[in-house]
């Protein structure tokens, strides 16, 4: 049985990609490679798609909020857009579900460190090897931020006011930050009703994707986010997908936020 999620009713524009060499460049080669791949073997947390075959420069994606945490039952729509430069360039993300949160700025861009490119910047406090690396994908950047939704970087905020209410959250001190996280969820998943996507509601449910593929760990029901990610190849899930960029480099031939801006 199919575990694989169908998404839609995200309306955003595209641009086409009518050249052959275009087609087959390594940055398409690699983004073809990686979206098979999740297509293929699906995992926990998240859904991606595309509006148009010819178009794999910009991704659709549904995260889904992790359990046990306050997003718990929650549907997060996003946009992931790549540069003709990647994988040796990181993507950039931006949130269309209204998102409060330390490390996701107002207009929905995601700030995290594996999203910055590996250029020294002292004043930013990361250093280069937490930055933008051509080993990290797809499944890295998008695990990075399931964990950062419940674990935000408040030393470095995008969202000020967010990062100020999280402390006092954390502290005890008061509950707007999880009134506002809670009322965002239960807009999502109305969002999610109307667009008949099945949110998982259980631990199994969660991590049933990644039991169904070639990734799956049948005797450890455990999601990747709950685990602090590391260089190792086998956490970041990157093992075969070296080769993959190897080979694809070989070749020299409100309820949401607008989609504008």
């Amino acid at each position: 049985m199919s575990q694989t999620r169908q998404m839609s009713g995200v309306t955003t524009s595209t641009s086409h990609y009518t050249s052959s060499r275009a087609n087959n460049s390594p940055s398409m080669k690699a983004l073809q490679l990686e979206y098979s791949k999740l297509q293929k073997e699906p995992v926990e947390g998240f859904t991606v798609r595309l509006d148009d075959d010819s178009n794999l420069n910009k991704w659709h994606v549904g995260i889904f909020g992790p359990p046990d945490t306050l997003y718990e039952g929650g549907y997060f729509k996003a946009d992931m857009e790549f540069p003709t430069t990647y994988p040796f360039a990181p993507p950039k993300v931006r949130f269309l579900t209204k998102m409060w949160h330390p490390n996701i700025y107002e207009n929905g861009e995601v700030c995290i460190s594996i999203l910055h490119p590996p250029t020294e910047d002292p004043q930013s406090g990361e250093h280069p090897s937490e930055r933008w690396n051509p080993t990290q994908n797809v499944r890295t950047i998008l695990m990075s931020i399931i964990s950062l939704l419940n674990e935000p970087n408040c030393s470095s905020p995008a969202n000020v006011d967010a990062s100020v209410m999280y402390r006092k959250y954390k502290e005890q001190k008061d509950n707007e930050y999880e009134t506002i996280i809670r009322r965002q969820v239960n807009e999502s998943k109305l969002v999610a009703e109307q667009e008949g996507i099945s949110i998982p509601k259980t631990l199994d449910d969660y991590v049933a994707p990644s039991r169904a593929g070639a990734l799956g760990n049948k005797n450890d029901k455990k999601p990747s986010y709950y685990s602090s990610f590391s260089n190792d190849d086998d956490d970041l899930g990157i093992d075969d997908d070296d080769d993959q960029m190897a080979d694809a480099g070989g070749d020299d031939d409100e309820g949401s936020y607008n989609d504008s801006d």
